[in-house]
């Protein structure tokens, strides 16, 4: 039986632990398939979808910058994806038809907001108007979460994602600091923190003492704000859950297998992280 061939696109993806967490259960569950990285530029897109089509690859994973891009290639959006518009996991089905659905949902509330005691009653803060921040006020909509604010450096993206989520508040970039004491969670979802990458210019010496904070990075395991803010006192989570729990959803849809999160699999993708 010929090997099937899956990967991760995006630009970078040097950082990804997705071709060691798929490869771990390829092995697991003695499935002859590879997982790869594919640094792809934004026209490159359409020639991996092609790849799927013709069944050269048999599914692929995304991340920045494309998750919104991607959708112009695709077929179907389904369930999570249809109501993100944000996509991060293809496949073709059994009726030869490019689908599009988005994991990171799942990936966000089986990680976290399921972990929050009342959290209906929470106020949140989302930072950042990218390709997981949909994801991100979904899952927070699921979790009947009411009041979701956004911030974003760039004012426009905040607003066309308030066209999508019309009850979601924006906040000016310049607000940040003297704002953030109004928020019970809040959430990294830029890529501020990413090892080798810019860092918050903010201290967040003004949040809530008891707040929650979610970072949706796993490499480092740690950020720097993630450090200050545990040594304030506050509850923080990195984001290496949620890439699990994403990952052990985009793995059922192409395998139909429901993969187990055993403590190898975590022991291994923290040492990759150190």
């Amino acid at each position: 039986m010929k090997k099937k061939t899956f990967a991760i696109i995006g630009d970078p993806v040097a950082h990804s632990l997705s071709p060691v967490l798929h490869n771990y259960w390829f092995r697991k569950y003695k499935i002859n398939a590879e997982y790869e990285l594919l640094n792809v530029k934004g026209e490159e897109i359409g020639n991996v979808v092609k790849k799927i089509r013709n069944e050269e690859i048999s599914g692929v994973n995304v991340t920045l910058p494309y998750k919104q891009k991607v959708i112009h290639y695709i077929d179907q959006l389904v369930n999570d994806a249809k109501s993100t518009n944000s996509v991060n996991t293809i496949f073709l089905d059994k009726k030869e038809t490019i689908i599009g659905e988005n994991t990171d949902v799942f990936g966000l509330q089986a990680a976290y907001f399921k972990e929050i005691d009342n959290i209906n009653n929470k106020t949140a803060l989302v930072i950042g108007a990218g390709g997981v921040s949909p994801s991100v006020i979904f899952s927070l909509q699921k979790s009947k979460i009411k009041n979701i604010t956004i911030i974003n450096r760039t004012l426009e993206k905040s607003l066309f994602l308030k066209k999508k989520f019309i009850h979601l508040n924006v906040l000016e970039w310049k607000s940040l600091e003297n704002a953030i004491d109004n928020f019970d969670i809040i959430i990294n979802a830029t890529s501020l923190g990413l090892k080798d990458g810019q860092q918050f210019e903010s201290n967040f010496e003004k949040t809530k003492k008891n707040l929650i904070f979610v970072d949706t990075i796993y490499n480092p395991i740690e950020t720097k704000t993630i450090k200050f803010l545990k040594e304030k006192g506050a509850t923080t989570f990195n984001g290496l859950n949620m890439f699990i729990y994403q990952g052990q959803k985009a793995f059922y849809l192409w395998n139909k297998i429901n993969p187990e999160i055993d403590n190898e699999l975590i022991e291994l993708l923290i040492s990759k992280l150190k």
